[in-house]
């Protein structure tokens, strides 16, 4: 039988480093890998342009996350002050997260004037792959797990013994939830990076990147024990995870009715007056800031001239 994880990976004197954290981090590292060789490999973008956004979106993303999970559990938290920063120990809403990552990947376009949609297509197989990492977090610190289970269901997943083992809590298993998100996420990177070869309109892979995680995490969180609750019986996650999916199809269907869909991922990212120079602007989608130019544009677009 395989031991218990320990939610402490590194002890120096009195400071603990818990796996949560460093698992955390990794997702966040991989993810920013990713992008900074996205966007250099077929743009040519500067690796700063990534690292700044990380630097500002990941400390903004980790206080939405946890002032999500504090405000759903504020009953709690109203009577133990103390755990509301205690992050180590768990309770970091994704959907907090990102509404974070969104409201900091607007402002910083529209500060760096480049294009939002560009960045979130870029971004999104780095937040689905960094959630997918990020899961087994929850693995260790044994949350965020589904309803009792016996040992034999876990064995009939063809389980390692050392997961089975890490969902015994208290002697009763539970159903490995987080492994069930952390897969569909994966699969939801794989459908990322093959969507993205189609050279889809800007701005829809991140469409997908939303819906796809929304649908996963609607059936996935019905199986919890620890959802936060809207109501008595309505839970947060699936109620948002509806109301994302419908906006991001009234959101594509929009934009692409008044015409802001018209560039495509693969269509030259302008970053600050680069996007200026020689344009002449039709309009500008409201959201991410971008000029839509007129035919003559979209041209020079295809042929790559600034």
């Amino acid at each position: 039988m395989s031991p218990v994880i320990d939610k402490v990976a590194l002890q120096i004197g009195a400071i603990s480093i818990h796996w949560y954290g460093i698992i955390l981090g990794t997702g966040a590292l991989v993810g920013l890998l990713l992008a900074i060789r996205e966007g250099k490999r077929k743009w040519n973008l500067s690796p700063d342009l990534f690292l700044d956004l990380i630097l500002y979106g990941v400390p903004v993303s980790i206080l939405f996350a946890r002032l999500y999970y504090v405000a759903f559990e504020w009953e709690y938290y109203s009577a133990h002050p103390e755990d509301i920063f205690a992050v180590w120990k768990g309770g970091l809403a994704i959907h907090g997260a990102l509404i974070g990552a969104i409201l900091v990947g607007i402002i910083f376009a529209r500060m760096r004037r480049i294009s939002f949609w560009a960045l979130a297509d870029i971004a999104a197989p780095s937040l689905i792959i960094g959630q997918a990492i990020g899961r087994w977090g929850n693995f260790v610190n044994q949350e965020a797990h589904g309803g009792p289970v016996s040992r034999q269901f876990l064995e009939s997943l063809r389980l390692p013994d050392w997961i089975i083992e890490q969902m015994n809590i208290n002697g009763v298993y539970y159903h490995p939830t987080f492994l069930y998100e952390s897969t569909w996420n994966l699969l939801g990177f794989i459908l990322l990076i093959i969507l993205r070869r189609f050279n889809p309109r800007r701005g829809e892979l991140f469409f997908t990147y939303v819906i796809w995680y929304s649908i996963g995490r609607f059936y996935i969180e019905g199986m919890r024990t620890d959802s936060l609750m809207l109501t008595d019986t309505i839970r947060i996650a699936q109620f948002l995870s509806l109301l994302l999916i419908a906006c991001m199809i009234i959101l594509l269907i929009y934009r692409r009715v008044k015409g802001y869909a018209d560039r495509h991922y693969l269509d030259p990212i302008y970053v600050g007056e680069e996007k200026q120079r020689g344009r002449a602007p039709r309009e500008e989608d409201p959201m991410s800031g971008e000029t839509l130019g007129g035919p003559e544009n979209r041209i020079d677009d295809a042929l790559g001239r600034k």
